[in-house]
C-alpha cells in the first residue's frame, strides 16, 4: 500500500477524528406531501385530540343510562333492653323487635329506556363534533400547504430574476471597460440587481415564515430547518357538478349533521323529562321479629310507597327540554341558509379564479416572455435601453406573479368547494 505524504496523512487523521467527534451526520427529513400533512395534523393536533376525549364521556354515561335504580335494605331494632328495663306486665316497654325491611324502586314511563335513547343520540353528537372540528383543522392545513406552495413559486420567480439581472450587470462591467456603456448605466443595472436581491430576501422570508405556519398546524413541537413539501398546486377540476353541491353540502357536512343530531337529542330529552314527571312506586318487604321472656315470634309486612305529584310534577324540566328542541330547529334552518351562501361564494371564487388561470396561460405568459427574452436580446446587443428591458422585466415578473397568485387562488377554490360540501379529500 502506497505511504501518503506526512502532511497529507495528518490532514486525513484530523478529518477522521472530526467526524468521529462529530456523530452521525443527521439524515435530512423526505419533503412532505400533502395527505401526509393532513393525517400528521389530525394525530397531533391538541384541540381535536381534546375533543375525541368527549367519546369515552359520552360510552361512560350510556353505561349509567343502563343502569336500574338500587334496592334499598334497611336493619332496625326496637325496644332493645339496652339499659336494663326489662319488659313485664307493669313496664310499658314492649319486647325486643328486629326489622329487616327492603324497598325496591319501580320505575314507570320508560325512563330507563329513554335514559338509553339520550345517551345513545349525545354519542353521536359527541362523535359529529370531533368530525366537524376535523374538518376545520384539514381546511385550516390546506390552506397552509397552498401558502407555503405559492411562496415557494414567487421565490423561485425572484431567483430566477435576480440571475437574470446578475448577467446583465456582468455583460456591462465588460462593456464598460471596452469603452462601450457609461458608468451612469452600470450602477442602474447594479441597483436593479440589488432590489431585485431584496425581492429574493422578502421571498425567502415569506416561505420560512409559512413554512413555520404549517409546522404549526400539522402539530410539530419544533420547527425543522430543512423542513420541505412536495407536490404542486392542485389544478384538477371538481369531482361533482356544482349543482349537487347542496345536496352534497346537507347530508355529508358536520356541522349541518350535527345541528340535525341536536334536534334528535333534544327530543329524547323531552322524552326523559316527560318519563320522569311519571310516578315511581317503592315496593317494600319486611320481617320482623320478636322475643321476650322467652317466647319469641316472627312476621313479615309488604308496604307500597307513592309520591303524590301535586306541586314537581317536572314541569320545568318539559319546557326546558321543548325550548331546547325549538332552537335547534331554528340552528338547523338559520345553518341551511349560510350553507347556501357559502356555496355560492365558493363557486363564484372558483369559477372566477379558472377565468382568470385560462385567460393568463392563453393571452399573457407567452406574451410576456417573449417581449422580456427579445428585450433582453436586444439589449445585449445594445439595440435596447436599460430602461426598455427594466420595464419589460417589470411586467414579465408582474405577469407571472399575477399567474402564481391565481394558481394558488385556484387551488384554495377546490380545496373550498371540498370543505363547503363535506367532502374534504386528503
Amino acid at each position: 500500500m502506497p505511504c501518503l505524504p506526512q502532511n497529507q496523512a495528518m490532514t486525513a487523521r484530523f478529518v477522521v477524528l472530526g467526524l468521529l467527534l462529530s456523530g452521525p451526520v443527521a439524515a435530512q427529513s423526505p419533503p412532505l406531501t400533502l395527505p401526509q400533512a393532513v393525517a400528521e395534523a389530525v394525530s397531533n393536533n391538541l384541540d381535536l385530540a381534546a375533543q375525541r376525549l368527549n367519546l369515552p364521556v359520552a360510552e361512560a354515561r350510556a353505561i349509567t343510562a343502563r343502569l336500574r335504580p338500587n334496592p334499598v335494605l334497611t336493619v332496625s331494632g326496637q325496644s332493645l333492653n339496652l339499659l336494663g328495663a326489662n319488659f313485664s306486665p307493669n313496664t310499658p316497654l314492649g319486647p325486643n323487635q328486629t326489622n329487616i325491611h327492603t324497598d325496591f324502586p319501580i320505575e314507570r314511563g320508560g325512563k330507563r329506556q329513554s335514559r338509553v335513547v339520550l345517551a345513545r343520540e349525545q354519542k353521536n353528537l359527541a362523535e359529529l363534533e370531533v368530525r366537524e372540528l376535523m374538518r376545520q383543522v384539514i381546511v385550516a392545513v390546506h390552506n397552509a400547504f397552498v401558502d407555503v406552495q405559492q411562496a415557494k413559486a414567487l421565490l423561485q420567480l425572484a431567483k430566477e430574476n435576480l440571475q437574470s439581472l446578475q448577467g446583465v450587470v456582468t455583460i456591462n462591467e465588460a462593456r464598460l471597460k471596452n469603452g462601450d456603456l457609461a458608468e451612469v448605466e452600470l450602477e442602474r443595472s447594479r441597483l436593479a440587481a440589488l432590489q431585485s436581491q431584496a425581492r429574493v430576501e422578502q421571498a425567502q422570508l415569506q416561505l420560512e415564515q409559512a413554512k413555520i405556519q404549517l409546522q404549526l398546524l400539522i402539530g410539530r413541537k419544533q420547527t425543522a430547518p430543512d423542513f420541505e413539501i412536495a407536490g404542486d398546486l392542485r389544478a384538477d377540476a371538481p369531482a361533482f357538478h356544482p349543482t349537487q353541491l347542496s345536496e352534497l353540502a346537507l347530508s355529508r357536512r358536520p356541522d349541518y349533521l350535527l345541528t340535525v343530531q341536536s334536534q334528535a337529542t333534544s327530543r329524547a330529552d323531552l322524552k326523559l323529562q316527560i318519563a320522569n314527571g311519571r310516578v315511581d312506586f317503592v315496593v317494600g318487604s319486611e320481617y320482623t321479629y320478636q322475643r321476650a321472656w322467652g317466647v319469641g315470634g316472627s312476621s313479615l309486612g309488604v308496604s307500597i310507597s307513592v309520591p303524590l305529584k301535586l306541586y314537581n310534577k317536572n314541569q320545568g324540566e318539559i319546557a326546558r327540554a321543548q325550548r331546547e328542541i325549538s332552537s335547534a330547529e331554528a340552528r338547523t334552518a338559520a345553518l341551511s341558509r349560510s350553507i347556501h351562501a357559502e356555496i355560492e361564494k365558493a363557486l363564484q371564487q372558483y369559477q372566477v379564479a379558472g377565468r382568470l388561470l385560462d385567460s393568463i396561460k392563453r393571452d399573457m405568459l407567452d406574451r410576456a416572455r417573449t417581449v422580456r427574452n427579445t428585450t433582453e436580446y436586444s439589449y445585449r446587443r445594445g439595440e435596447a435601453s436599460l430602461v426598455e428591458f427594466l420595464d419589460a422585466q417589470r411586467a414579465f415578473n408582474e405577469t407571472m406573479e399575477f399567474y402564481n397568485t391565481t394558481r394558488a387562488n385556484y387551488a384554495r377554490s377546490l380545496y373550498l368547494l371540498d370543505a363547503v360540501s363535506g367532502a374534504n379529500p386528503e
